[in-house]
């Protein structure tokens, strides 16, 4: 669930509430079929991979103070006046440069902020663009050396930037991006898990555009994906790996849980470290209806149809989601491998209640560290300090190493 998608999701307003109308036989079968219409919608957008936002924020300007380069904003999003360091995606995407600290100015209509390098695109041609939490474009970008390799899944190869460990190499880091993202979304973790000294092997899957096409390229919410994981393992297994770490965001936590459960290799799996995880989809779901102003019905037809082989053809599935064997706070008595959650309390994709539920749930073997102002997987973003000496001292404790 990364964020190009995510906020596209968030943004489906499905022509608001619809007016019912209340008198008539025909007026109530039209209104049912409307309730079911935007149910089915609702159904399909989930599982339908979507890639780069639009350019919804203007650049107004941009110029040099006696501290150095900054940019003007105007968005009527919260993400140009969001704390933190991000990417800033220009010239339908061709174009990208790192922005960080709010400017003071005298402006009420827009934001200035400090321009951190330009790495790509001419910006003085450029009157949008998008901000995104990927704030590395490649390994290198975020300080570490990575190969390219290509993990074997049963559809086809996969590639994956793979970083050598040094004193525990046998220890490897499997990153898995969430929904609606790509590899980009995992380089903010190759830093501090390099530091410790593990092999990191971030990941593609299928049907994130660039793992290999199935399933008529739907997502199957971490009901498919995690046998892409177990292939990964098993590459590792095979390149020398005796113990497996997996990280994961948003939707690559529900991946990470459920490969948890279901991999031949759960037993090498010594723990799991999740940003942003979806740990119950039924909670997902609901809420992003209601933000969306789908109607109450309607959301409830999505959810259904999901789990449906009724709603196959609406929703372009090939096999119904199991909803409820995604639901780890009502499983949370099942996990028994340490888990660490990274989550900022208002994410407004993936409620922070979900996480909050699961580790009062299930305190042995689940801590939850809140994040505030983060919104959906930007963690790092917001508090990159915070982020990386949290996973690494907990890695550290509970991988003793």
């Amino acid at each position: 669930m990364g964020s190009a998608a995510n906020k596209k999701l968030h943004r489906t307003n499905h022509a608001g509430t619809p007016k019912w109308a209340v008198a008539g036989l025909g007026a109530g079968i039209v209104g049912a079929g409307v309730i079911t219409g935007l149910g089915s919608l609702f159904a399909r957008a989930v599982v339908t991979p979507s890639r780069n936002n639009p350019e919804h924020v203007k650049i107004l300007d941009t110029g040099e103070d006696h501290i150095g380069p900054y940019i003007d904003l105007q968005s009527r999003g919260p993400e140009i006046t969001a704390p933190g360091r991000y990417s800033l995606w220009f010239n339908n995407y061709t174009g990208h440069m790192k922005i960080g600290d709010i400017v003071p100015t005298p402006s009420r209509n827009s934001v200035r902020r400090r321009i951190i390098s330009i790495d790509h695109g001419d910006i003085s041609q450029a009157t949008s663009g998008s901000i995104g939490g990927n704030y590395y474009i490649n390994p290198a970008d975020a300080g570490v050396q990575a190969t390219q390799v290509y993990v074997p899944l049963t559809a086809g190869p996969a590639p994956a930037w793979l970083v050598e460990g040094t004193t525990h190499p046998e220890t490897w880091a499997i990153l898995i991006h969430g929904r609606g993202a790509s590899r980009l979304e995992t380089l903010r973790g190759l830093k501090p898990l390099s530091e410790l000294g593990l092999t990191v092997l971030s990941m593609s899957y299928r049907n994130d555009g660039e793992g290999p096409e199935v399933n008529n390229g739907r997502y199957g919410l971490g009901a498919t994906e995690w046998h892409d994981v177990d292939a990964a393992i098993s590459y590792a297994l095979s390149h020398g790996a005796q113990d497996i770490v997996l990280v994961g965001w948003s939707m690559g936590g529900a991946i990470s849980l459920r490969t948890l459960e279901l991999s031949r290799y759960r037993h090498r799996i010594r723990a799991l470290a999740l940003t942003g995880p979806a740990v119950d989809w039924f909670e997902i779901l609901r809420y992003q209806a209601k933000i969306n102003n789908i109607p109450y019905l309607s959301g409830r037809i999505g959810e259904w149809l999901l789990g449906q082989r009724i709603g196959k053809k609406l929703t372009g599935l090939t096999s119904p989601i199991d909803l409820k064997a995604l639901n780890w706070v009502e499983r949370a008595d099942q996990i028994t491998t340490p888990v660490l959650i990274q989550h900022s309390r208002d994410d407004r994709f993936v409620p922070y209640i979900s996480s909050e539920r699961l580790a009062k749930k299930n305190p042995r073997y689940v801590t939850l560290v809140p994040f505030t102002r983060a919104g959906h997987v930007r963690e790092w973003n917001v508090d990159p300090h915070k982020w990386e000496t949290t996973l690494k001292n907990w890695l550290q404790e509970t991988l003793r190493i």
